[in-house]
């Protein structure tokens, strides 16, 4: 029976319990922040739409440039980028508190803030859920990112009553200066932390191609489309609550802002829940259970949330909302990190916040638009249903169990000797494998070679393919293209633990005396001479 892991197991190292501290002020400062820019867009515009849109404003720029932010987690060192971003957001939340003291803040400036803070907060997530696999050993990846939730959770439980009474009793400018505060904290941690980074001894990629590494990667890895998947899903339907609460609030239970922060921390509150229930939901059920579940508890809340004129009892379902939106978003982003090596979990990471902003964003619009020509009830109603086929989908993408898959690296390959003086640049270089296989092996030859040609795409090279000798039928070639030799080389460095009985069984059906034999060649263009070259060349024999 395997040995059950405390949820607070990951304080137990220093630099996470440090930085998880550190982030609750942050994440405090930035609850008061959200709770200000969304009751103040009630007072400044009437339209439904543009209440809506500052949770869109702050989900869009995560869905649109945090791919490139984790093509920067992974080749560059991730404590600076966090250092870079948290200082932005710093300086944009100063520029906003001005503004909002002085009178000046329009709707359209408002967002144009938000969304500024939201590309802050793209470029430093990437790097901090990357991080998080740097603080702890593995087994305690899962309870760490619950830990992340709950930490964020707890200050939403208390920090946007606070924010509420902060709007309600100094103005929104004072909630703006509160979050601009909250900053220094998570600035000191991080100023403090020595992270030690292994330097690579091949260059570092270039923006574009890592980018080009982490989408061939995450779409050679059906566990994590899956996810994906379901990410969207989840945020494109759940973003209705949060989205739609001020309405809420507003003009369903005729509150104020004190009432809107209630209920954000009861939603908050509920997430501490979820996050505490994590573990124990899953040693008592799979992870596809614990998604349709939190797929259904977020549906049933949200339907009685549109049709309640009560304050306590919306606060209560949102209780229920809380805890499923926790148990859903821990669960897909540590299946993302568990089925990622370290080369590229940051971007791998980051794609699944593009989806699952995207889907936020995308839903804090459409929910928002269909507030303003049919009401926050039918817009809230409609969100329930698709929530529904969010859990039936499941029936056909199932979210994939946790594995205790090794994805350290394999460090078998050594770099050959070379006869020939290559630049780390010169290529492209082509890949010939021969084995030898027996007829009676050939169809579990095909199978596995199946799998090798996915983790060969996955991990970067092109045009594969497989080929049988028409004169020796026994012998099967691999072949397979690179750009160039530090290419091939990264290829072969980015093979972890987990490939390796693919290896292994394509080695144990070769019938040769000698292991499979290896041929690297570099491609090399003939000059093609033109009509006029071979003219002169032909005039010149003729003349001698």
């Amino acid at each position: 029976m395997p040995t059950r892991i405390s949820p607070l197991a990951p304080f137990k190292h220093d630099i996470f319990r440090t930085i998880w501290i550190a982030s609750l002020a942050s994440n405090f400062g930035g609850l008061i922040q959200s709770v200000g820019a969304a009751w103040l867009m009630t007072s400044i515009s009437s339209s439904a739409n543009m209440v809506a849109l500052v949770q869109a404003s702050t989900a869009l720029p995560i869905m649109m440039f945090s791919l490139i932010s984790g093509a920067l987690a992974d080749n560059f060192d991730r404590r600076r980028i966090m250092l870079v971003a948290q200082c932005f957001m710093l300086t944009v939340s100063v520029l906003l508190t001005v503004s909002a003291y002085l009178g000046i803040i329009t709707p359209w400036l408002l967002l144009l803030f938000t969304f500024m803070i939201g590309c802050g907060t793209a470029l430093n997530n990437p790097s901090w859920q990357a991080s998080v696999g740097d603080m702890v050993p593995r087994d305690d990846l899962p309870a760490a990112v619950a830990l992340n939730s709950m930490g964020f959770n707890i200050t939403r439980s208390v920090g946007p009553a606070i924010g509420g009474v902060i709007v309600a009793t100094a103005g929104a400018a004072a909630a703006f200066a509160a979050n601009s505060l909250s900053y220094f904290a998570i600035l000191f941690a991080l100023v403090r932390w020595r992270r030690e980074v292994t330097m690579s001894p091949l260059p570092r990629e270039t923006l574009g191609r890592a980018i080009t590494a982490g989408l061939r990667y995450v779409v050679m890895s059906p566990n994590i489309g899956k996810v994906l998947v379901r990410g969207f899903l989840f945020g494109l339907s759940a973003s209705a609550i949060l989205a739609l609460l001020p309405l809420v609030a507003r003009d369903l239970v005729k509150g104020g802002p004190l009432t809107y922060g209630l209920m954000l921390g009861a939603f908050g509150l509920g997430a501490i829940g979820g996050a505490l229930l994590s573990a124990r939901l899953r040693e008592m059920m799979s992870s596809e259970a614990i998604v349709r579940l939190a797929f259904g508890g977020f549906a049933v809340s949200t339907l009685v949330i549109a049709f309640s004129p009560y304050a306590w009892l919306s606060c209560l379902l949102l209780l229920a909302s809380g805890a499923s939106w926790v148990l859903a978003l821990s669960l897909f982003n540590t299946t993302v990190q568990l089925s990622a090596p370290r080369w590229v979990v940051g971007r791998a990471l980051s794609l699944y916040q593009t989806m699952t902003f995207g889907g936020i964003a995308g839903g804090s619009w459409l929910w928002g638009t269909t507030a303003e020509l049919y009401g926050a009830t039918n817009a809230l109603f409609v969100s329930c249903l698709l929530m529904l086929a969010g859990a039936a989908i499941g029936l056909r993408l199932p979210l994939p169990e946790f594995k205790s898959l090794n994805l350290d690296p394999l460090n078998r390959f050594n770099e050959p000797l070379l006869e020939l003086d290559l630049k780390p640049r010169s290529g492209p270089i082509v890949i010939m494998i021969d084995y030898e296989i027996d007829d009676a092996d050939i169809p579990e030859f095909l199978e596995t070679m199946a799998e090798r040609r996915r983790i060969r795409i996955r991990d970067g090279a092109g045009h594969w393919a497989l080929m049988r000798d028409l004169e020796i039928p026994t012998t099967w070639t691999e072949t397979y293209h690179v750009p160039t030799w530090v290419e091939y080389v990264r290829h072969n460095q980015r093979r972890t633990q987990a490939d390796a009985s693919v290896g292994d069984q394509l080695t144990a059906l070769h019938r040769g005396a000698a292991p499979p034999r290896v041929h690297r060649m570099i491609e090399r263009q003939t000059i093609v001479p033109t009509h006029y070259e071979r003219y002169k060349r032909q005039v010149d024999v003729d003349m001698h």
